[in-house]
């Protein structure tokens, strides 16, 4: 089933089926998430093929995913970084992690992740000024918290090397972002975070109909 709602239900499984291979580890990972509560928190399959395509594409051996949930979008990222590259991946449950560790493990990728449980502006400040990594990071992937977008932008692009690129998701909020009387604090943070962004001579952005939006900015 489709997580885009941009696009009907026929075209998007030709997408998939034209251009999205899926491993079949990511594919049990993602049929075993789809039973989950908060199913809706999981990237899309097409979104996953977009992920290893930019890292391929940008031969990226360091990544930064903020938001982990079961795992998949970090599984997509660590199948695509090199035996050498490095994932570090930003979460608080552990419950939810233990989910994406069973299947980092079994995918033979476990020593590519990084995983910090705690708050991920916490990590994010222990990486850029205890670790010294500014500058270092090719890919990021920032999926949490919508009202800490900004902040955790602010610390991706110092982690980021120039030519890297930041993947941020759920910037369109179900369209919501076009309803002004739409006043959910989400709404209202990514809403203002699409307008900052926008204007950011830092970055060169483009927002792409994917899923429920995926802005791509990469650093000058």
């Amino acid at each position: 089933m489709s997580q885009n709602y941009l696009i009907n239900e026929d075209i998007y499984e030709y997408i998939v089926a034209s251009s999205v291979k899926e491993p079949e580890i990511l594919r049990r990972l993602r049929e075993e998430t789809a039973s989950h509560p908060r199913r809706s928190m999981q990237i899309s399959r097409d979104q996953g093929h977009f992920f290893r395509f930019l890292v391929e594409m940008l031969g990226a051996k360091k990544a930064l995913e903020i938001g982990v949930f079961t795992g998949y979008s970090a599984l997509s990222v660590a199948l695509a970084l090199p035996e050498d590259g490095l994932l570090v991946a930003c979460d608080v449950n552990e419950e939810y992690t233990a989910v994406a560790r069973r299947y980092w493990r079994e995918a033979g990728v476990e020593h590519k992740v990084d995983l910090r449980l705690a708050p991920a502006l916490e990590t994010l400040r222990r990486v850029l000024e205890e670790d010294g990594q500014a500058g270092t990071f090719d890919f990021a992937f920032i999926d949490a918290d919508k009202t800490s977008y900004a902040e955790y932008f602010e610390y991706t692009l110092k982690l980021l090397r120039k030519g890297g690129v930041v993947a941020i998701d759920n910037v369109l909020q179900d369209g919501r972002v076009l309803d002004s009387g739409a006043q959910d604090a989400n709404i209202v943070a990514i809403r203002e975070f699409n307008r900052k962004l926008a204007g950011d001579p830092r970055v060169v952005i483009t927002m792409l109909p994917i899923a429920d939006g995926v802005t791509l900015a990469l650093k000058r």
